[in-house]
């Protein structure tokens, strides 16, 4: 197996993105793991998802609620997010993007 297609490279992920039209596509999945790279426009709408998910900050600045919780973000940030929980990015960056691993 080529371990090309176990790597995900940063900027053809985010020209795969800005490509499809999409706000989020998913990269790689196996198993109970999907990776996916997220980049929204101005709003973040996002719904509580009925998996786990990780959050690592690729560009941007903003900030992140969690249910009643409020923190910043910068670029390498990890959030964490348990299942089914409310949650969405604000006063975001236009260049603001991650990767999401969901589990």
């Amino acid at each position: 197996m080529s371990i090309d297609k176990f790597k995900i490279q940063l900027d053809s992920s985010l020209q795969q993105l800005k490509n499809s039209g999409d706000r989020f596509l998913e990269l790689f999945k196996q198993g109970s793991l999907s990776v996916e790279v997220y980049k929204p426009d101005k709003i973040d709408n996002q719904k509580p998802h009925d998996k786990d998910e990780i959050y690592v900050i690729i560009s941007g600045y903003g900030e992140f609620l969690l249910e009643k919780e409020r923190t910043t973000f910068s670029p390498g940030d990890i959030l964490f997010v348990p299942a089914k929980a409310e949650h969405r990015f604000e006063n975001f960056t236009d260049n603001f993007a991650t990767w999401v691993l969901f589990f």
